[in-house]
């Protein structure tokens, strides 16, 4: 459903604030032609504001710009330290008023002494979980995952994760095929559970890094036939025991849990863009039969395909005005 203006993101940078988390939701949601999200930089006293590792932000609005926001983001800082009490105030009355908050890495930090994370879970870089359970027992801190989505509170892991939040973002109030849109313009990865483990405590391995991503996307295009993992495996040119290790190291799934993954986005996209039957949206998916899709999507998506369709169906195209209202049931996918 349309609104009347563009949903406004506000992108709290507090004093060390990690250059690449910052510039993550910047990018994400701005610097998108004809996008549905505005976004306004502020800080608490506006003026310069020291950035880990980079030049300092010139930031012109303050605390007043959380007021007016639809969705604040808060990215980490090197150090995480306790915000004052303006801050944790400003960002207590935004969340009373059903702001949705975000943060990316040790932004969780900022929130957590907001008391906006109390009694839910949360995650955070995984070299910070220790600290943020100790420091804040009310807690559930998990720290292999992702990104957890608590509804109007979302927290994500370090770095590239951030980038899988601000996607399951857009996802949840733009559609799938606009999260996807999104993501090639950002070179990412279309869709990472936020489930997805966390690479924790892991050696390195530059060689191997990024090896099996001709192989998913030559998967990408070929949803709608009957792959499996000896097939992939042969494309790879890998014994089927090294392409299942090497899938789990790359994206923390086994192979055929990634592609049911892809295949129920590709059902998202069907379904949100398209009339198709059930039965060629299975068919076009990969899943199969209507009673897989239906099987299959509920489980992943918590709904029916036919109520995401109903919900989420688009009538007018993508830009300002064209995200949904932040409601509950527009958030059932």
């Amino acid at each position: 459903m349309p609104v009347s203006r563009p949903h406004q993101v506000a992108v709290l940078a507090l004093p060390g604030v990690l250059a690449l988390d910052f510039g993550i939701p910047v990018h994400a949601f701005g610097n998108w032609a004809g996008g549905p999200y505005a976004v306004t930089v502020c800080t608490e006293s506006p003026g310069p504001v020291r950035v880990e590792g980079a030049p300092a932000l010139l930031v012109e609005h303050g605390l007043d710009a959380l007021a007016s926001a639809d969705t604040i983001v808060v990215p980490g800082q090197a150090r995480p330290a306790p915000p004052s009490e303006q801050v944790r105030a400003a960002l207590a009355a935004a969340a009373a008023r059903g702001t949705r908050v975000v943060s990316i890495c040790t932004g969780a930090f900022v929130l957590a002494a907001a008391g906006l994370l109390d009694g839910r879970r949360a995650t955070t870089h995984w070299q910070e979980a220790a600290a943020l359970a100790r420091d804040y027992p009310a807690v559930t801190v998990d720290p292999g995952v992702l990104y957890v989505d608590e509804g109007s509170v979302l927290t994500s892991a370090g770095v590239a994760a951030g980038i899988d939040l601000c996607l399951h973002i857009i996802r949840t109030d733009a559609g799938a095929a606009a999260a996807n849109q999104r993501a090639r313009a950002l070179v990412a990865a279309p869709h990472r559970a936020g489930g997805q483990a966390q690479y924790i405590d892991r050696p390195a391995r530059p060689e191997r890094a990024g090896a099996l991503d001709e192989l998913r996307a030559w998967a990408l295009r070929h949803l709608d036939e009957p792959l499996t993992v000896d097939q992939l495996a042969r494309r790879a040119c890998l014994s089927r025991r090294t392409l299942i290790r090497r899938f789990h190291d790359e994206t923390g799934l086994p192979p055929m849990q990634w592609l049911l993954g892809a295949r129920v986005d590709r059902a998202r996209e069907l379904l949100e863009a398209s009339d198709a039957p059930m039965e060629v949206v299975a068919r076009q998916s990969g899943l199969g039969t209507p009673a897989n899709l239906r099987t299959l999507f509920k489980r992943q998506a918590g709904v029916p395909p036919g109520t995401y369709r109903s919900t989420f169906r688009r009538t007018v195209p993508y830009g300002p005005g064209g995200v949904r209202p932040l409601s509950a049931a527009s958030r059932l996918g």
